[in-house]
């Protein structure tokens, strides 16, 4: 029998095979879950502190696993096993808000942290399959993300401005250029820099190498934009047109 935590684990990763289904309705039954309580875990304070901590678990642990497995197994590489990822970056800012409630830190983790953890799980750069340990880490810590981005906006009441959108642009280009120069000193290719991913992923269909980095730089800047306009500007629209319509019926009825 193959031992789970083998890094040498004969069988590969396939996207969309059933474990892969399941992990993606595990993330949206998660994410309706919070929605739908949202209000129950809001003044519930005890349920509230087991959301977070539940979530910080989830964060946390499996990365601290990962990195003690690179170390026991013998292939910790700076090539390869730096936090250096998008998602691991936005893991890490997800950890820091949840423990000190920064709100400077949210437009991050919500727009980058989902963005990012999204795209990761329906196209996962992903060699090892279920129920190896790296595909329990993977699709935990990354609906971890996705769940907290959510816990920061549909709990705690964070909300997202057309000037955090630039921010989180800047924050995205200054991470580029920080993990490009070690991109450039180890050899390696985080954050898919230097080129593509060997596993199918969306940056197959945007060109060759660079292109496809200035064209990751427009779709992330209209996807960050649809995000804010579809969850925070239209709803809003849609409630200031509702109350201003409730305010409108009194005085129209005294005037008839």
């Amino acid at each position: 029998m193959e031992s789970l935590f083998d890094p040498s684990y004969p069988k590969a990763f396939a996207a969309f095979s059933t474990e892969h289904w399941i992990a993606i309705v595990i993330l949206i039954a998660l994410a309706a879950l919070l929605y739908l309580f949202r209000s129950v875990i809001v003044s519930t304070t005890a349920l509230q502190k087991t959301v977070k901590w539940s979530l910080l678990a989830a964060l946390s642990l499996p990365e601290a696993s990962l990195h003690l497995w690179y170390v026991l197994t013998g292939i910790w590489d700076p090539a390869t096993s730096l936090p250096l990822e998008l998602c691991s970056l936005t893991l890490f800012l997800s950890i820091a808000i949840l423990l000190t409630d920064e709100r400077r830190l949210y437009p991050l983790v919500y727009f980058a942290g989902i963005g990012g953890a999204l795209q990761a799980i329906l196209t996962p750069n992903l060699d090892y399959p279920f129920p190896h340990f790296r595909f329990f880490h993977f699709f935990t810590v990354h609906t971890a993300i996705i769940l907290t981005a959510l816990y920061m906006t549909w709990v705690r009441g964070y909300r997202p401005t057309w000037k955090s959108i630039g921010w989180t642009m800047v924050f995205l280009n200054v991470s580029a250029v920080l993990v490009g120069l070690v991109n450039w000193a180890v050899g390696s290719n985080y954050m898919f820099l230097m080129r593509k991913p060997e596993t199918a992923s969306l940056l197959d269909l945007l060109g060759p190498h660079p292109l496809y980095i200035m064209v990751e730089e427009f779709i992330a800047l209209v996807l960050f934009i649809l995000m804010y306009v579809v969850f925070f500007v239209i709803p809003d629209h849609i409630k200031r047109s509702r109350r201003h319509g409730r305010e409108e019926i009194p005085g129209s009825s005294a005037g008839s």
